[in-house]
């Protein structure tokens, strides 16, 4: 349940329109809150704030929350169309699930519909004595709160959609998505190696598109209640199609073949790959960036070099996260197969040492991160980093013509 409903909430996230919708449903009750210190004994003590001098701090609530609004959208569209240009389409939904500016136009639009709201209850004569000191009180503190979040929110959007700030953002994504991967490892489900050995009932999908997740919780209790057994033929991130199988289901009858569609509605499947399943897919877009900065149209190693470094960190937190993960399966009758870091080394490097073959301070920054990644104590990293290397410096060979810049680059590859 914890599961499912987190991935909902991400992908909530990801609309520009949930959090303003929020805040202005909130701001219209404010202003009628307001009316509610009417009903106390606070009449006595409280100040008479006169109607006009409320009306005009509305006023100006009102009237410049608009326009402020309207610029944060064209900030945010500016800053998004930058991302997605400079670094990798793929890179868009870190980018728009930014809070910061989610919450900056929220509370500019929640304010705005706040002050209308208000201003049109205060001339309705809504508020009596208490009412009014009340009401000034809020729109003071809804003032300076719009004052503090755009002087936060300017901060944020001049680096919003920023090369670096994209690399970031995808790094966070990635490392949360490699944390979740290692609390609960394949999933949560038990392991299996010989795949080509698995006999069952295949269990295809009538749709075409990427597995963006399997919910785990619906597979099991269905496996529970039939006495099957699932063995996973994917992960999360899979392009599947109605040929290619997603499971094997062992222990099917006549009887209960109709549980076949239950067990297909736990894998949803969308356009586009998302980070909260799929580990493999930051480590595609950190790739696809660091390809497009070595375009010839941008001809950016500085952003390849950067982007190596990252997934340098990556490798070392996957390698730290593995050797500290204690977790036993929790779902003992679904098996699945493990991540291979081979892959996981195919999607972040194979783009990035093709179209840095021929630049020698890339290559040589490549075979650095190979090494220090070798050096983190995992065998499996160790191996892929030694197959990589050798095939980094075998594109070297036929990329890069001086000499001296060859061996430059072997000396780096010897370790």
């Amino acid at each position: 349940m914890r599961e499912n409903l987190l991935f909902h909430w991400n992908r909530i996230g990801e609309k520009l329109w949930v959090k303003p919708l929020l805040v202005s449903i909130l701001s219209v009750a404010f202003a009628f809150v307001a009316s509610l210190a009417d009903q106390t004994d606070s009449v006595a003590w409280v100040p008479n704030i006169s109607t006009e001098s409320i009306e005009a701090l509305l006023n100006l609530v009102t009237s410049s929350m608009l326009v402020i609004a309207m610029f944060a959208v064209g900030a945010m569209v500016t800053a998004y169309a930058s991302a997605s240009n400079s670094a990798t389409p793929r890179a868009f939904s870190v980018v728009l699930a930014d809070d910061t500016s989610q919450n900056a136009l929220s509370i500019f639009i929640g304010v705005f519909i706040y002050g209308a709201v208000a201003l049109v209850a205060l001339k309705n004569d809504v508020y009596d004595h208490a009412g009014r000191f009340a009401l000034f009180i809020v729109s003071v503190l809804v003032f300076a709160l719009v004052i503090l979040t755009f002087i936060r929110w300017m901060d944020s959007i001049a680096r919003l959609g920023r090369m670096g700030n994209t690399i970031d953002k995808v790094e966070v994504a990635v490392a949360n998505s490699f944390s979740v991967w290692w609390n609960q490892p394949r999933l949560g489900a038990s392991p299996f190696s010989n795949q080509s050995s698995i006999t069952g009932e295949p269990l295809a999908l009538p749709k075409v598109g990427y597995l963006q997740r399997v919910d785990m919780a619906t597979l099991q209790a269905v496996a529970a209640q039939h006495d099957l057994k699932i063995f996973l033929s994917v992960l999360p991130g899979k392009f599947c199609t109605p040929s290619n199988p997603v499971a094997q289901v062992q222990g099917l009858s006549p009887d209960n073949m109709q549980c076949l569609d239950e067990l297909s509605s736990a894998f949803h499947l969308a356009d586009q790959r998302t980070y909260d399943q799929d580990p493999r897919f930051g480590l595609v877009v950190l790739c696809e960036i660091a390809c497009r900065a070595l375009s010839p149209a941008v001809n950016d190693p500085g952003t390849a070099i950067d982007v190596v470094g990252t997934v340098t960190r990556l490798f070392h937190l996957w390698a730290r996260a593995r050797q500290a993960s204690t977790a036993e399966p929790l779902h003992d009758r679904i098996f699945a197969p493990d991540l291979r870091e081979q892959d996981l080394f195919d999607d972040a490097f194979n783009g990035l040492a093709r179209d840095g073959a021929g630049l020698v301070e890339v290559s040589i920054r490549l075979q650095k991160a190979f090494q220090a990644i070798s050096g983190f104590g995992d065998n499996d990293l160790r191996d892929a980093s030694i197959e990589h290397s050798q095939r980094a410096l075998a594109r070297n060979e036929l990329s890069m013509t001086l000499p001296q810049d060859i061996e430059a680059v072997r000396n780096v590859a010897r370790f």
